[in-house]
Order: C-alpha cells, then sequence, then structure tokens
C-alpha cells in the first residue's frame, strides 16, 4: 500500500484484494436479468484444443474457491469460447449472444465522455481510482442467477454477480456508480463506468474531496485497485486522453500507434481508422474537410442496372439509386392505403425511362398487405384510376424485410 499517501491510510480496507473477493449485498440497481419472449434455445458445447482446455481448467481451479458462482442445472446456459491474447495465451469469455438477443434493454444513460471531460476544466490536482474487478461488485438480482448460467465440458456454473458479456452491465454499474455519488457528480467527481476522476482546483481542498469518496465506496462496499491508482497527480489519463489544468491532450501513447497505422486496404480497415481518427477529432483544425477524401469512399457505390435480370432492393445489395419526396398538402387528406400506393407511384414516374421499356409486367415488393389487391380492385378512385396506367403486380413482404423503404 505504499502508493496510497499517509493522508487516506485509514482507508486502507478500500483497496482490501481479500474484502473484494467476498459476495457483495443486493442492492436496488441489482442486475435483473428481464427476458421478451421465451428462453434462449440449449447450446452445444463446442470442441476444445488442448491449450483451450487448460485455460479452462485453470479458470475453474482458480475460481472454484470464490464466491461469485454456484454450480448450476440450469437449462438456459451459454458457452464458453476463448480469445487469443497479445501474449500468445487465451481469454476465457462466455458467450452470451442468445441469452442478450431475448433481454430487454436497460435504458439507463451512460453519461456522454465529452461532457465528463470538460467539467474538470481549471483544477490543478487529479485522483483517478480504478475499481477492482467492477462487474464484481454488483449482484445478479434474485431469482435470475439461472439465466447466467455457463456450461463446460467439465462442469456447469451459474453467477451470483455480474459476469462481463451480458447487456445490461454497464448500465446497471452506471446506476450503482450515480447512486453512491449522486451529490458530488459534475461538483468534484466524474464517474465513467468503473473510471473514477477526482478533481479538485485548490490543492488545500483535495484531500477532503478524496477522504470523501473513499468514505462513500467503503460505505457502499466498491473495491479498488491501489496499484492502478494515481494519487495527487497534475494530469492523468482519462477515458483516452490527458485531462490537466491546461485542459485535454492526446494521450501520448497514441502517436506511436498513430504513425505507424497500416494505409487502409478495405472498406472495414477505412471504417475503423475512421473511428478511430473521429475520437480525437476535436484536436484536428478543419477535420471535417481533410478527412472528406476518406469519408467518400465509405459510401455505397451506386451500380448500373441489368435490363435482362429480375432486380431486388432490399438494403443487403447494391443499390442502384435512391429516392424521396414529401407529399402536397391535398394528398394529406388520403387515406393510408392511398399514400402507401403513392409511394410506390412517385417512384414509378420517377424511372419511368427505364420502366417503360419492359416488355413484361414487373413486381413491386411492399410491407403493406392490402396494396397487393391494388391492381384488381373492381372499383378505382379517379386518383387510382390514373395510377394504374403501370403495368406491375405487388408482392407483400414481412416489415422486417423491408426496413430500407420504411427509414426513407
Amino acid at each position: 500500500m505504499k502508493v496510497v499517501p499517509s493522508s487516506y491510510h485509514k482507508y486502507l480496507d478500500v483497496f482490501s484484494k481479500v474484502k473484494a473477493e467476498r459476495l457483495p449485498p443486493h442492492r436496488t440497481c441489482d442486475n435483473h436479468i428481464r427476458l421478451e419472449g421465451s428462453l434462449p434455445p440449449v447450446v452445444v458445447i463446442y470442441s476444445l484444443s488442448n491449450q483451450e482446455s487448460d485455460t479452462l481448467r485453470a479458470y475453474i481451479s482458480e475460481n472454484v474457491e470464490k464466491v461469485f458462482r454456484q454450480p448450476s442445472s440450469s437449462s438456459t446456459v451459454a458457452p464458453v469460447l476463448f480469445v487469443k491474447k497479445k501474449d500468445g495465451g487465451l481469454h476465457l469469455c462466455f458467450y452470451y449472444h442468445k441469452l442478450n438477443a431475448v433481454t430487454r434493454k436497460d435504458k439507463y444513460p451512460v453519461p456522454p465522455m465529452n461532457q465528463l471531460l470538460t467539467v474538470s476544466n481549471a483544477s490543478s490536482i487529479f485522483l483517478k481510482i480504478d475499481l477492482r474487478g467492477a462487474y464484481n461488485l454488483l449482484r445478479i438480482k434474485e431469482g435470475d442467477e439461472h439465466l447466467a448460467c455457463f456450461r463446460t465440458k467439465y462442469c456447469s456454473y451459474e453467477y451470483l454477480v455480474m459476469p462481463f458479456g451480458l447487456t445490461n452491465p454497464p448500465a446497471s454499474f452506471q446506476s450503482l456508480c450515480n447512486d453512491v455519488f449522486y451529490d458530488l457528480l459534475d461538483i468534484y467527481v466524474v464517474v465513467y463506468l468503473d473510471d473514477i476522476m477526482v478533481f479538485s482546483k485548490p490543492k488545500e481542498e483535495h484531500v477532503t474531496h478524496v477522504s470523501t469518496v473513499l468514505s462513500r465506496l467503503r460505505a457502499n462496499n466498491p473495491f479498488s485497485k491501489a496499484s492502478k491508482c494515481l494519487f495527487h497527480f497534475s494530469s492523468v489519463e482519462y477515458l483516452g486522453y490527458i485531462v490537466s489544468s491546461e485542459g485535454l491532450k492526446i494521450y501520448q501513447e497514441k502517436f506511436p500507434q498513430i504513425l505507424s497505422w497500416p494505409p487502409p486496404r478495405n472498406l472495414k480497415a477505412l471504417q475503423s481508422f475512421l473511428g478511430f481518427a473521429n475520437f480525437y477529432h476535436r484536436f484536428i483544425k478543419n477535420y471535417s474537410k481533410k478527412m472528406s477524401s476518406l469519408t467518400s469512399f465509405s459510401s455505397k457505390i451506386p451500380v448500373s442496372p441489368s435490363m435482362r435480370k429480375p432486380l431486388v432492393s432490399d438494403s443487403g445489395k447494391q443499390p442502384i439509386a435512391l429516392e424521396s419526396q414529401n407529399i402536397i398538402p391535398e394528398e394529406l387528406n388520403y387515406e393510408i392505403h392511398d399514400k402507401e400506393i403513392l409511394g410506390i407511384v412517385c417512384a414509378l414516374k420517377y424511372w419511368r425511362a427505364f420502366l417503360i421499356s419492359l416488355s413484361l409486367s414487373f413486381e413491386v415488393l411492399t410491407d403493406h398487405s392490402s396494396l397487393q389487391y391494388f391492381m384488381s380492385s373492381k372499383v378505382l378512385t379517379c386518383h387510382k384510376a390514373h395510377w394504374a396506367e403501370f403495368h406491375f403486380s405487388i408482392t407483400c413482404l414481412p416489415g422486417c424485410l423491408a426496413t430500407l423503404p420504411d427509414a426513407l
């Protein structure tokens, strides 16, 4: 505990590894796994290589004494997967994809980064706190534990605390931290998930501020790792930036990564670079102008249609063109059915030069089921009769397959 200044030694239990491995209490912000619909299907156990089996056995033996999980006979299970580390080792993770697909998403707000990074302006001294095993500090709601079960070829366990891989833990954990520091937020504390920063303008107040924060952690049982905390620094790395009394700077350790970035060879690589560059756009003068030549490459490129082949535009292929149009006041009085037909006809009129040369009737796909009977109507209104000059058939598709026209 040499990294903890003597001013805070009365709070050394906040940095206790032993206490951090105890089962936390239930709280109002426990992670509630609310399902929408039926349970996810039972999954098969993947075959493992020798290295994966060794990693799995090591994980089980290391965690057998911990109280964060318990043996389970749940029918809702997730398989284990392995991600290769930079050093060649394997990191074990749980594939909760099927459970997440039927879990209701928690809408609790996670604060925008740009707002968190501006509230500490003009501060001269900082503390950065790294919480120990952050998600293990919050329980799964009582009765939902069986849903977080994972299965291996050796055994099945269910988590009592939040594991990585579930869809709602970030929102639940942000809720916990906001409850703990509710009256200190943006005054001298900012919290983004498990990253906590304390900032003070007069250095004399900083010890008081830090003591208050540590006492809140002690009272609410989130524990910290002392070796990763930064006490009484004039600048700290926070959320990928350097924060100091002078404002924000780019984290210098990112420079070699930026300078050695390989030229993008495909769309995915280009989008990856643009996402990284956009993170630091505030430091680049005329950023949008400088990046315009690259962003233009990320848009879809229309292709010329072949009039000899059937054409389907469903957002999953390359579009030939996109077209949208506002309706005029008179058309606002049309029935919903007629407005849907009007949308089709506007497109047909716009592309008349292409469609008029077709010798056969063409097909229009829509998610409005009643429109498929339009061409067979025995009685047509005046404007419907005018629209009937086009020779086409209408086929209904489920709405989930026609999201692009709805968006336009």
